[in-house]
């Protein structure tokens, strides 16, 4: 039998693999990314540009302005169009990005992270205009303010990507979080307004406390594979039902790993954990395990692989998740004993 084939796509860009490298410090340098480039990873995703940074940037341009106008009524007449600011961090990022993209042959997707409508949209047409294949929204939004509703909450994700597709001519996918209400609905909602891919799911960070210092301490633990259920059942529910292309994040950590968000009905497997752990080149023996799985089974493409095990597309969806969750409670008591 032929060697399987593991080009895929992805936001309807073709990839080398189904294996993204997401948004890490793994791409913090240019060797970095020419080394997961090297390891087949078929796009890689950089690490994000944070809305408070932009937010400061723009603040201290403002207080700039101020000062200067306060010189003379005639200053106005030499105010630059835009400010240089070549340390700030946006202009880094923006140069880091754009020498990248040039330094490999593949896709690099350009990341945002914010909470707010902000300044997203100027900062995504430059992203786009260091030619990044595509940008990704990281909304990390934990709505603390009680009187906050969830309509709100969902509201605001699609008005933000509703700003970001307006102003540029690039793919957009939005990283979401997995605490809506409805997430099937808030998935549709987006699809709707035009994303051209869903990232499942962003992992909040958890701080836990210490009881010796009374203290809250800020945690930021790597991902395990066990995490990887809660996306895999996600996209299997929404293979079908939504236009967008579904990635699937979190617990990638080897090629069984990438088979199962494949057979769940992802387009792609996004990995950051384990090529922090293993390194840039671990990559490879992914891919590796990947194709002699697929191989052993007698799959010839990613294609044939994808969406195998997919939830029903109809209204049964409900009645598929009652029976998956009876099922596991009749296992559980066989193995465990009485769980009811």
């Amino acid at each position: 039998m032929s060697v399987p084939a593991l080009d895929s796509s992805y936001l309807g860009l073709p990839l080398r693999s189904p294996l993204i490298s997401s948004a890490g410090p793994q791409a913090t340098t240019v060797e970095g990314v020419k080394a997961l480039a090297g390891a087949g990873v078929g796009a890689v995703v950089m690490y994000s540009l944070f809305e408070e940074q932009i937010r400061n940037e723009l603040a201290r341009e403002a207080e700039l302005l101020e000062s200067m106008e306060n010189q003379s009524p005639e200053s106005l007449s030499y105010f630059p169009d835009v400010i240089p600011h070549d340390d700030a961090v946006s202009a880094r990022y923006l140069r880091h990005l754009e020498k990248c993209v040039r330094a490999v042959d593949i896709p690099v997707i350009g990341s945002l992270n914010g909470s707010t409508l902000g300044s997203w949209t100027s900062t995504a047409r430059q992203i786009e205009e260091t030619g990044a294949a595509a940008v990704e929204l990281n909304i990390y939004l934990v709505p603390g303010a009680t009187e906050l509703t969830a309509e709100q909450v969902e509201t605001a994700h699609v008005d933000i990507l509703r700003a970001v597709k307006e102003a540029v001519s690039i793919p957009v996918t939005v990283k979401l979080s997995p605490f809506f209400s409805s997430t099937g609905a808030v998935a549709r909602r987006l699809d709707e307004a035009g994303a051209d891919g869903l990232v499942l799911f962003n992992r909040f960070v958890q701080p836990d406390i210490d009881i010796e210092t009374v203290e809250v301490v800020p945690g930021l633990e790597l991902s395990s594979p066990a995490e990887s259920r809660v996306p895999r059942t996600w996209i299997a529910l929404l293979r079908g039902r939504v236009k967008a292309s579904l990635a699937g994040t979190t617990g990638v950590y080897s090629g069984e790993d990438i088979a199962k968000y494949l057979l769940a009905g992802a387009d792609v497997a996004c990995s950051t954990s384990a090529l922090i752990s293993h390194g840039p080149t671990f990559a490879a023996q992914m891919l590796q395990e990947l194709g002699l799985w697929m191989e052993r089974k007698g799959f010839g493409s990613v294609d044939q692989v994808r969406g195998l095990l997919t939830g029903p597309e109809d209204h049964r969806s409900e009645a598929f998740q009652r029976a998956g969750y009876l099922a596991a409670l009749e296992m559980g008591k066989q193995r465990y004993g009485s769980l009811l």
